[in-house]
This record gives C-alpha cells, structure tokens and sequence, in this order.
C-alpha cells in the first residue's frame, strides 16, 4: 500500500534527511516514532506528496507520486489519503456538519449521509454537528480533524503527533480510535510521533 525507496530530504541551510525504505501492505499499520527535529513530520508529508523528495520514489498503492502532474497529485491524496495534521484546518465559516460535507464531496462529490452519522455518533460529535468550529473545546476539534481524516474511506490515514497533548486515558482511547476506523475504512494507518506511550500499540514498528 505505501512503499518508499532510498527517500531523502534536504532543506535550505541544513543537512540531509535520509530515511528508512518503508514497504507497508494494505491494511497494515505502522509507527514511525523518534525524537523532536528527527524529520517525522518531513517523512509524513513526503509520502502524503506534501513536498517533493530530494530523491528517492514514493508510492501508494501502487501508483508513483512522482509520476503525477500536480492537478493529478491533489485529487489522488483526495481520493486515497487521509491526513490527521497536528494543527486542525478546518474551515472556520462553515459549521462541523459542513466542514464534513465539503471533505467528502472532494473530489469524487460522493456524499453519504450514513457514513458521516455513524462517524460523528462514533467520536462523539453527533451532538455539535451544527455548532461552528470555533465554538468546540480542543478535545472536539481533535475528534473533528480525525474525523475529517477518515470520513471519505482512504486508502492510507497519516497522523501526525495525534497523542502528544493527550494525558494517559485519553492517548489510549485516540490510539484504539484510529486503529478502530482504519479497520472499519479498511485503511493502511501510518502515525508518526514522539510519544513512547504509543509504542505497545503497535507490532510495526520504524524509528527515526
């Protein structure tokens, strides 16, 4: 599902990133933890096609990142990605029901009504559905960017540092809910992050 091959990274003024070769089968799961400036956040966003590799080969589920124009590239992370940023982006003059909406009728305009239900009664969002995005606490706007994450079925969920702001209970609970959606979405779930409490759940493992 996600393969990576001699992938590196280098920005202005500072040293090369070289990162282990990845080669994850559809629906398996995989952590990449490591340190804070490890290049975690850099790893994710090469193999989502957030930014371009110095060199190396990207691909998922078979199709090659690089063999994509960039109108090409943005509706196939639409279709097949979903990505759980460590900052929320969220759409601040539409309200959780119509930041929803607009996530799954892009790019394939395939809204399904029970889809979006099941997921918000599941993070326990059914009852601000209509409230703006503004108005949630910081634990709700959590479950809303995981939820903007998953509600079109990717293929592969990236989350980024998911658990890093989180006590004990709550970094369980966040863990057994990706791992729980990726099943339902039959997903391929990458999370990278610091958090060493994330370990024990997860076989595979990779650190940076």
């Amino acid at each position: 599902m996600v393969k990576t091959l001699n992938l590196s990274y280098a920005y202005k003024q500072s040293k090369t990133l070289k990162f282990p070769d990845i080669d994850l089968a559809p629906r398996d799961h995989l952590l990449v933890i490591g340190p804070s400036g490890a290049g975690k956040t850099t790893l994710l966003h090469l193999m989502a096609g957030l930014l371009p590799a110095l060199q190396g080969s990207i691909s998922i589920d078979g199709t090659v990142l690089d063999s994509l124009i960039r109108r090409q590239l943005d509706r196939f992370r639409g279709e097949h990605m979903g990505i759980i940023f460590q900052e929320y982006y969220f759409i601040k003059s539409l309200n959780v029901f119509e930041n929803l909406k607009l996530r799954q009728n892009y790019p394939s305009r395939s809204y399904d009504k029970k889809r979006l239900f099941e997921l918000v009664e599941r993070l326990g969002l059914s009852e601000n559905l209509y409230d703006q995005v503004t108005a949630l606490s910081k634990g709700q706007q959590q479950r809303l960017g995981i939820a903007l994450g998953l509600i079109h079925k990717p293929k592969v969920v990236f989350a980024d540092e998911p658990t890093s702001n989180l006590d004990d209970l709550n970094c369980t609970k966040v863990v057994n809910l990706l791992k729980e959606e990726a099943e339902i979405c039959k997903s391929s779930l990458i999370i990278i992050t610091h958090d060493q409490r994330v370990m024990s759940h997860f076989n595979n493992q990779i650190s940076l």
